[in-house]
């Protein structure tokens, strides 16, 4: 078991989305933080990796695409 619960291979975790569209994985006992909504229930940490690997195409932050003229 690794000591970092957001490296847990064995885990538990839930994807976390802020209002600049950035995706974090999170492990599913710890508090969501302020500023970041759920877009995935507590899911293996495979499952979650593909999550975001599937919605999260366009690293550059909302407003940064916005300003582009591309979001």
């Amino acid at each position: 078991m690794s000591s970092n619960p957001f490296d847990d291979p064995d885990g538990k975790y839930l994807v976390l989305i802020n209002e600049e569209g950035q995706h974090s994985l999170w492990p599913e006992f710890a508090e969501v933080p302020q500023g970041w909504s759920v877009a995935l229930p507590a899911a293996d940490r495979p499952s979650a990796v593909a999550y975001v690997n599937t919605h999260w195409t366009d690293m550059r932050p909302r407003s940064l695409a916005r300003a582009m003229g591309e979001a």
